[in-house]
């Protein structure tokens, strides 16, 4: 957990202007959701909502989408210290200024919907509605309250087969904060929701030069009326944004720096896609992830990406390979690389925008073959003639399962005998699919029963290189 003071000066925000904050990618086209979809946005204390998303609450009531604050807690420890205010005197306060916010955004949603069907002579259109339901759980113990969320969220996206949900960032730095972040990722994934993180403390203690994490995420340019709207909601919440009173202990809590980061223009998200656990939505998930960021994952800028490929290449026990295959090629990065290595390298993924970067980039190497297919099913039945190298890099979490067993089986049969498979993957949680890096080696491992020949494991990734059994003298 980050450890961050409000009192301390921050990262300013011209330090977020400077490094590009402004000039990242849009949501992808019908992220936002409009008419006959849900909204189920998950706020830890009062301001939350209004600060990270209260632009994108009242664009999507314009729109026509149905929305539903979920409140956790009245953010009653917010001025411990106060003389004049005690905890039970916040929590009144608080909650009546969360109540005055959403009536801004409903208020002015509602009339931007009439003026804007007026203006088109649509009679029909209306924005969307707007509730929420406060949790009531102790303010700063949100994490032990996991049971509630879960069910509140559940019962909010019960019967919307379109929805979207937002909440605080899962790596925010407030305890509060990424407990709500996680449980909104879990009912993301269990109802097939696009997930929307928006940071707050963030902006505060980040330092944009070196975090990266913030470079792959989206931004929601705010029409005039959505950030007129968010202002008003934010004035909403005065004992935040103002001091209580002149009294040691009554200090502002949002400073007007801090605030300068939510005077953007913007809302900035990092967007999961919709999807469950497995192959079965993947090109849709994956054509939509490459529309919106055609290098989602920085293979080609990020200095962690080039050394992962050089400690990959490294391991390979072997000089040169005949037949191979790349499962999962991506943009054609690696592919590249390993064509060094191979005779003949088939390259597979389930993404064609991907592959048309991939077909760009590898124009001019001419023992290639990039395949779209959809892994395990979509296993060509070429490589039945054998081969010699299949590298699965980055890609067995996004499998189920049993899918992941069945392209293994697939390997146990076209691997010729002293034979490798590659795995690469990343060891921190993936969120949205059934399975982690841990959980693919292990399965490949206990699938396979074959030697691993090469082994580098740090913080941040795993990488080993099975061998098929030699053939029997």
């Amino acid at each position: 957990m980050v450890t961050f003071s409000h009192i301390e000066p921050g990262t300013p925000e011209a330090d977020w202007q400077a490094a590009g904050i402004d000039r990242l990618p849009a949501l992808a086209e019908g992220v936002v959701p409009g008419r006959g979809c849900r909204l189920v946005v998950a706020a830890a204390h009062p301001d939350d909502e209004s600060l990270g998303a209260a632009g994108l609450i009242h664009s999507s009531l314009v729109r026509g989408a149905d929305v539903t604050v979920l409140l956790c807690t009245a953010g009653e420890a917010s001025h411990p210290d106060s003389p004049t205010y005690s905890a039970a005197d916040l929590h009144r306060l608080r909650l009546a200024e969360f109540r005055a916010a959403m009536q801004a955004l409903e208020t002015s949603a509602q009339a931007q919907a009439r003026a804007q069907a007026q203006a088109e002579s649509d009679h029909g259109a209306s924005a969307g509605r707007l509730e929420w339901q406060f949790l009531g759980i102790p303010d700063g113990l949100v994490g032990q309250h996991a049971d509630a969320l879960d069910a509140a969220f559940a019962k909010a996206l019960e019967g919307h087969a379109h929805a979207v949900v937002a909440a605080p960032y899962r790596q925010d730095g407030h305890p509060d904060h990424e407990a709500v972040g996680h449980a909104a990722a879990r009912s993301a994934t269990a109802h097939r929701a696009d997930l929307l993180e928006f940071p707050i403390w963030y902006w505060h203690w980040a330092d944009p030069t070196a975090e990266t994490s913030w470079t792959n995420w989206q931004s929601l340019r705010l029409s005039a009326q959505d950030a007129a709207a968010k202002q008003l909601a934010l004035a909403a919440h005065a004992s935040q944004t103002q001091p209580l009173s002149t009294a040691a202990g009554d200090e502002v809590l949002l400073s007007e720096a801090f605030q300068e980061h939510f005077d953007r223009g913007v809302e900035v998200f990092a967007w999961t896609p919709a999807g469950p656990a497995g192959s079965e939505h993947a090109a849709h998930i994956f054509d939509r992830l490459y529309r919106s960021d055609p290098d989602p994952w920085n293979y080609l800028s990020s200095w962690y990406e080039r050394r992962k490929r050089a400690v990959t290449l490294a391991a390979l026990p072997a000089e040169r390979y005949g037949n191979a295959m790349e499962a999962g090629c991506s943009i054609g990065v690696l592919t590249a690389e390993l064509a060094k290595r191979c005779d003949r390298l088939m390259a597979l993924d389930t993404s064609g925008v991907a592959l048309d970067q991939a077909r760009r980039r590898l124009a001019d190497v001419n023992n290639v073959e990039l395949v779209q297919a959809q892994l395990p099913a979509g296993w060509p039945s070429s490589a039945a003639d054998g081969l010699d190298l299949v590298a699965i890099s980055e890609i067995g979490y996004f499998l189920t399962g049993p899918e992941l067993r069945e392209l293994l089986r697939k390997v146990l049969e076209t691997l010729n005998p002293g034979g490798h498979l590659l795995l690469c993957h990343w060891l921190h949680p993936i969120d949205g699919w059934e399975l982690d890096g841990e959980q693919v080696h292990s399965i490949a491992k206990e699938a396979t029963g074959w030697d691993v020949v090469s082994l580098h494991r740090e913080r941040d990734f795993l990488l080993e290189v099975l061998q098929a059994p030699e053939r029997a003298k």
